[in-house]
């Protein structure tokens, strides 16, 4: 347990040293760690050393573990940065202070929906599918922009970013790039970019957030329980 918050203090230290290589004040800079998978007392020691900021995939297993840490430590915030189902919309609006990953017209309905009743805007996200991957969610580039401003004039959503999650085997740097293009253009001002491996190169790009798991929590145990 003490190698999580190891690994939070090494990832900190990068983050200050990434940020000082680009000229950007670290404050800037918001690191969501990443905890899917990873079960509570795996999480509580980071949570200690003072991290306030986590990001999991999936409603349902956030559901069970989140709730009691949210009532033990004050200020935590909460983000979905994986998939969305429209009809999990209701609990991740109830949940989630942050959802990273609108990206169609079905969903954005359906948390218009949610934050009418719930009274309650998260951060929201539009996710951007910048290498067109088949397997991969988000909007395409070319369609960001109509979907945008679709999202706050038909569906009266707020959108506060983008986020990207770029092709494994293409150098980052372009993704991140074309993503702060799109976000600027469009008046966004969150980025929600880079991961263990690429945070830096991100934080050089422009990132708000970053999204790192591994290089906190170490290797990621597998997933077992419903998709959500």
């Amino acid at each position: 347990m003490d190698s999580a918050a190891s690994g939070l203090s090494f990832v900190r230290t990068e983050i200050a040293r990434a940020c000082k290589d680009a000229g950007r004040d670290p404050a800037s800079v918001t690191l969501v760690a990443v905890s899917k998978t990873f079960p509570a007392e795996a999480i509580e020691p980071v949570i200690v050393a003072g991290q306030r900021v986590f990001g999991e995939n999936r409603v349902q297993e956030a559901k069970s573990k989140w709730p009691a840490l949210i009532e033990q430590y004050p200020g935590i915030e909460l983000h979905l940065i994986g998939p969305l189902q429209s009809n999990k919309a209701k609990e991740a609006v109830a949940l989630f202070d942050a959802i990273h990953s609108v990206d169609r017209a079905s969903l954005c309905e359906a948390l218009a929906k949610e934050v009418e009743k719930l009274g309650k805007m998260p951060t929201l996200f539009v996710q951007v599918n910048t290498g067109a991957e088949p397997q991969k969610a988000g909007v395409l580039p070319q369609d960001a922009d109509a979907f945008i401003k679709s999202c706050q004039t038909t569906y009266g959503l707020t959108i506060a970013g983008l986020m990207c999650i770029p092709p494994v085997e293409e150098a980052p740097g372009p993704h991140f790039a074309l993503t702060a293009k799109i976000a600027q253009r469009n008046g966004l001002k969150l980025l929600s970019m880079g991961m263990s491996a690429d945070f830096a190169d991100a934080i050089a790009l422009g990132a708000t957030h970053v999204r790192v798991g591994s290089a906190i929590f170490g290797t990621r145990p597998p997933f077992k329980g419903a998709q959500a």
